[in-house]
């Protein structure tokens, strides 16, 4: 029996309240919009209407109060490090971080004479999600949203913290 006959006959749906709450963030992540090199135009690719980021819920916001994941894209000197941070804080509890491009990932061509660059973005924020590429394709950073989508979905509620769920 389908869940619109269940619906008909009952008219009730039962549910864990885990699963409602990580469905609804799941299904509508705003991620914050600021690029910082050339990895966002591969960023503003997947928004456009080639690759559609839409269909998965995905809305860029302009503030970091509004934005649940943030997508660091591009290389990340000392200078942007200390705003990045800012802005990290100010994103309301969940939040997640996409270091995307081998710049964010590791300081990417510059990470041996780059004195400017930090040598990956999870040495000032704690980053989810990791996409690979130089820059990388809109693709992969519509797989790491949908890997994103997997992490919230086995997400357990425990109080104020979020946990994994235990098997």
């Amino acid at each position: 029996m389908s869940i619109n006959k269940q619906l008909e006959s009952n008219g009730v749906v039962i549910a864990k309240l885990d699963d409602l709450l990580n469905w609804a963030r799941l299904s509508s992540m705003w991620p914050m919009s600021f690029g910082i090199a050339c990895c966002a135009i591969e960023m503003m690719g997947s928004m456009a209407a080639t690759y559609d980021l839409d269909r998965f819920g995905v809305f860029p916001r302009p503030s970091p109060r509004q934005s649940d994941v943030m997508i660091i894209a591009g290389t990340v000197t000392f200078k942007m490090a200390d705003r990045i941070r800012r802005l990290y804080e100010q994103m309301p509890d969940p939040k997640y971080v996409i270091s995307m491009g081998s710049c964010a990932n590791c300081g990417g061509p510059y990470w041996q004479h780059g004195y400017h660059v930090v040598k990956g973005v999870d040495r000032i924020i704690p980053v989810d999600i990791y996409v690979q590429g130089c820059p990388p394709r809109p693709e992969a950073l519509i797989g790491a949203f949908l890997e994103l989508q997997k992490k919230i979905e086995t997400e357990h509620i425990i109080g104020d913290k979020l946990q994994p769920k235990q098997a």
